[in-house]
């Protein structure tokens, strides 16, 4: 009973002190720190609330830029981003730089709240001192404060408690800054830290688990940035698969696509649009090449990306014995080509492109039934957007059409049932014709 009682002594003891460790307000590298000690060039911390994309998620279509309000789905229920301007009442106004770094980093609030990771702070933890010093002095000194109370989630009790949020932390998620790689050169390892840190590219493109994490957060792991289904969309491989991501992608390639939204494989849509309307178009042609360079190494993996896709010349619709092959001739040939080509980069082509190419139909349902945002590059709208066949074509209709794109041409993805459609069809909403597009300067 003495050695029962020592052990179950020592066990609570242990429980303890973990739960002490993980509840605990972590430490700052800004602890001590005083923002008046190293002044911060204003345009350094509006760049890198470019490269982090805040905008995406605290600016909503009638809002005020970083007043927050936007809605967000997650498995236990929505959630509202919070006001992030210098408002002292109801933004981070009062925040102090190591208050900030624990937030932006950590995951924690001033008040020892813990955030939800749809704060992408397991990215974030990967970014330097000094881009985060330059973030807070952009945000204290570069952003009109605006009162703006953060609206409660939509969780229910008990589910709605935080603090387990810091258990969660444990397992999946590294506080360590970005750590080069001796073996890569400069330009290799700044592509690394962009897309790790503060893109957060693996946020959307990298698949998670049943406790919402994702499954690998750098190259280490093949799953890094393999493709994700997320809010209706399904964010392809950013790696080198040849189908369903950049395999046939050059450099160069994915340089044109961050810098102009579009390229021939394909025009930005679903998330990628606000990433691109608000941030991708803004980094330099150094950091963007950086990216392409970094994302180029990572090995694509032919048990994942199934088929392998054959061009396939098609001068005219087939016969109408064909599901779909009608409807196509009627509502896309128009615009997309007999031959799923497409018009140059104008209008994506529907031949051999990842988004059609992928065993994930969600994002080619999700955009026929909704149709695509409003591409805004260098200050310029673009004139053509594909439209919503939300009102116009059924379920069965728009799922035969969409079968007969994904196995057209050398497409040789699955059939999209009806009930896929449906369910979409319940769960989004047609594409805005407005776009937020936040000129910070």
């Amino acid at each position: 009973m003495r050695r029962l009682s020592t052990v179950l002594a020592i066990v609570v003891i242990l429980i303890v002190f973990a739960a002490w460790w993980a509840m605990r307000i972590p430490s700052s590298p800004f602890d001590d720190a005083t923002v008046a000690s190293a002044p911060v060039r204003g345009e350094l911390g509006e760049y890198i609330a470019r490269q982090a994309d805040c905008v995406a998620c605290h600016t909503t279509e009638h809002g005020l830029p970083f007043t927050g309000g936007l809605k967000m789905g997650t498995p236990l229920g929505f959630i509202f981003t919070t006001n992030i301007t210098p408002d002292r009442e109801t933004g981070i106004g009062s925040y102090t730089l190591a208050e900030f770094d624990n937030a932006v980093r950590r995951g924690v609030a001033r008040d020892g709240r813990r955030l939800y990771p749809a704060m992408p702070y397991p990215s974030y933890a990967k970014m330097t001192d000094e881009d985060i010093r330059a973030l807070y002095d952009f945000f204290m000194h570069g952003v009109t404060p605006a009162r703006q109370e953060s609206r409660p989630s939509e969780i229910a009790w008990p589910l709605n408690m935080r603090w387990p949020l810091a258990f969660w932390n444990i397992p999946f998620y590294d506080p360590l800054p970005f750590r080069p790689d001796p073996t890569k050169d400069a330009q290799w390892n700044r592509g690394a830290y962009l897309v790790q840190g503060a893109g957060h590219c693996g946020s959307c493109h990298t698949p998670r688990g049943l406790a919402m994490q994702e499954k690998a957060l750098d190259q280490d792991s093949d799953r890094y940035l393999s493709g994700a289904l997320l809010d209706g969309w399904y964010a392809p491989s950013l790696r080198n698969d040849a189908n369903t991501g950049l395999g046939r992608w050059s450099k160069e390639d994915i340089v044109r696509f961050l810098r102009s939204g579009r390229n021939q494989h394909g025009v930005v849509f679903g998330s990628m649009l606000e990433a691109f309307n608000n941030s991708t178009q803004f980094m330099s042609n150094e950091d963007l090449a950086a990216i392409a360079v970094y994302l180029k190494s990572l090995p694509g993996d032919p048990a994942r990306d199934g088929w392998p896709w054959q061009s396939q010349e098609m001068a005219a619709i087939p016969s109408s014995n064909r599901p779909g092959a009608q409807t196509y001739a009627a509502r896309c040939a128009f615009c997309h080509g007999n031959d799923g080509r497409g018009r140059g980069e104008w209008i994506s082509p529907l031949a051999g492109v990842s988004s059609v190419l992928s065993p994930e139909s969600a994002s080619v349902v999700n955009i026929a039934l909704n149709g695509s945002g409003r591409v805004v590059a260098s200050g310029l709208p673009d004139t053509y957007r594909m439209p919503s066949f939300r009102q116009s074509l059924t379920d069965k209709e728009l799922a035969e059409v969409l079968t007969y794109i994904r196995s057209s041409w050398g497409n040789s993805a699955s059939a999209v049932s009806a009930d896929s459609v449906a369910k979409l069809r319940k769960t989004t909403d047609p594409a805005s014709s407005e776009v937020i597009i936040l000129q910070m300067r």
